[in-house]
């Protein structure tokens, strides 16, 4: 057996009448949607249930994986008493899974617990489950900062553990849509909102993955979502899967997208197999960029390619022009990996006697060194992005008013606290975010805002 089809749920808490008393009417459509997806999932009535959900354990790393026989959760953080939500886990899936996801090389197990009991994203849908089908156990997962692959790709890890201990599985992606679709509401308006909300309705009436790849990190926080994640590990679960998608309801009222949508397998179909034409796509785009990549990126390119697969400083060319030779400046690396940031050191001020040095100095530190992330390994390679940002030197900044997000970089610091923010980050639109961001990084608590000394500096980026 494998994977039989997935579902879209949203997680609101009011849904459940001891929470909502009465308000769940007005989301009354979600809520007959969601009542038919539990009974469709006992008639379907699978062996295990794997539910990932948001506001489980998420860590930027690790995608976690609960263990133990079993929890229970229930709505006192939402000011209702009384309610028991239990779900029993399929501990052999959740052993096998944790080693295949170890000997696939992705970061997915059940180290970290901090909290056994059931959030309020697995709880609901296992609540209306429950109501009317008790024989499935369970297994639930999160989701991490890791990247829109790492996620399609423990999706597929779940069906190959499904075929392999032959469970009828059904996967529940739960996830509320856009928080930010009313300006009256509680997360206000952004134009990423409705945008987010269509696209994953299209994906919910078609069964086109492809689309959740091209959604990136930005777009999706200033959508202000958290169904992502766990869609894009239930469309793995279905990879080269023959998918008949129905869209059952898409509401809302509140300001926050609820879409309940079913996504059942219908057969094998090879080419439909999204995450290997995305890392394919991925390789061709890297390999464009180097056709045209300045000397600066060629130069860090290189440097860290050269030092993951021999350990040693790629010598510097001689041909490389005097900015790069006899000029000193402060210098940043910065490398992305399907989108996401895989690492980015740098130094404010000059440290070595020219700016290529600088960028073979940073190249090998932000591959290796980045304290976030673990060192770039050689598989990583062709897929890797990579800037390079030369720093002018710093000037002070009397106040945010001095500040441009767009065109200076700042640089904060208190006693001998000091953070540095380069300009011109996606979504970064305001000096004060900007501010806020540099004094976390530099461990500047945001009551110390008024004292802070503010610099601001301009960079060449070089892609």
């Amino acid at each position: 057996m494998s994977v039989i089809e997935g579902w879209l749920v949203p997680h609101p808490p009011l849904i459940l009448p001891e929470v909502g008393r009465g308000r769940q009417n007005e989301i009354i459509d979600t809520v007959n949607s969601y009542r038919t997806m539990a009974s469709e999932v006992a008639d379907a009535a699978p062996d295990t249930i794997v539910v990932v959900s948001p506001h489980s354990h998420m860590y930027a790393d690790y995608i976690h994986i609960s263990p133990g026989s079993g929890a229970v959760g229930n709505m006192k953080n939402f000011g209702t008493h009384g309610v028991e939500i239990k779900a029993e886990y399929d501990a052999e899936f959740v052993e096998i899974l944790s080693l295949e996801c170890v000997a696939e090389g992705l970061n997915a197990g059940t180290m970290g617990e901090r909290d056994s009991s059931l959030d309020h994203g697995a709880s609901i849908p296992v609540s209306f489950i429950n109501d009317v089908f008790s024989n499935a156990k369970y297994v639930r997962a999160g989701i991490s900062g890791l990247s829109v692959a790492d996620h399609y790709l423990f999706g597929e890890m779940i069906a190959r553990v499904s075929e392999l201990l032959g469970r009828k599985t059904i996967v529940v992606a739960s996830g509320d849509l856009s928080h930010k679709l009313l300006a009256g509401g509680s997360y206000g308006y952004a134009p990423e909102g409705p945008e987010f909300d269509r696209i994953v309705c299209e994906v919910a009436k078609n069964a086109d993955f492809s689309l959740l790849f091209d959604m990136d990190g930005v777009f999706c926080e200033k959508a202000g979502e958290c169904g992502h994640r766990p869609l894009l590990v239930m469309a793995g679960a279905l990879d080269r899967k023959a998918v008949s998608a129905k869209l059952y309801s898409y509401e809302g009222p509140f300001g926050v997208g609820y879409a309940v949508a079913s996504f059942k397998a219908a057969g094998d179909c090879e080419n439909r197999d999204f995450l290997d034409q995305y890392l394919d796509n991925t390789k061709k785009q890297a390999a464009e960029r180097r056709n045209v990549e300045s000397e600066q990126v060629a130069l860090a390119r290189k440097t860290v390619e050269n030092y993951v697969r021999t350990r040693r400083l790629y010598k510097e060319p001689e041909s490389l022009p005097d900015t790069l030779t006899k000029e000193r400046a402060g210098v940043f690396v910065s490398i992305k990996k399907h989108g996401e940031l895989r690492g980015c050191i740098g130094t404010i001020d000059p440290v070595t006697g020219s700016v290529g040095e600088e960028i073979r100095s940073n190249a090998v530190s932000a591959s290796t060194r980045d304290p976030r992330f673990e060192a770039i390994t050689e598989e990583e390679l062709p897929f890797l992005e990579y800037s390079v940002d030369v720093l002018a030197p710093a000037e002070p900044a009397e106040s945010a008013e001095e500040l441009d997000p767009y065109r200076y970089g700042v640089i904060v610091s208190l006693g001998g606290k000091r953070g540095l923010l380069l300009p011109d980050l996606e979504g970064i639109d305001d000096a004060e975010t900007q501010i806020s961001i540099a004094m976390k990084k530099a461990g500047i608590p945001e009551r110390d805002r008024s004292r802070v000394r503010l610099e601001r500096f301009e960079v060449i980026r070089y892609r």
